[in-house]
């Protein structure tokens, strides 16, 4: 029998209000996606919302043998782009568990 497995994934979008450019949409983004990755140790990428200027919709994924620590992983990448988001506002966030 195998091990419990599961994934937590997570979809957020952000209003960039002060963006004027796609080119400095990605400066902000970019450097959060760093951020996040390298504190929390969750693969994190921009999947939406490519060719807006000031929308962004980034997910976030996580790997557990403990659905509650998937959870848990999943808001405190919340709370980590929420306080790193450079004037960005957090418009929408949706969260997954799947257990394999």
């Amino acid at each position: 029998m195998s091990a419990p497995l599961t994934v937590g994934l997570m979809r957020v979008v952000l209003h960039l209000p002060e963006s004027g450019s796609l080119k400095s949409k990605r400066m902000v983004v970019s450097g959060l996606l760093k951020r996040v990755r390298q504190q929390l140790k969750v693969a994190a990428a921009e999947v939406g919302e490519l060719d807006s200027w000031q929308l962004a919709e980034l997910a976030i994924a996580t790997v557990s043998g403990d659905g509650r620590h998937a959870d848990e992983v999943l808001a405190a990448a919340l709370t980590f782009i929420e306080s790193h988001c450079d004037g960005a506002r957090i418009t929408d966030v949706s969260t997954e568990l799947v257990k394999l």
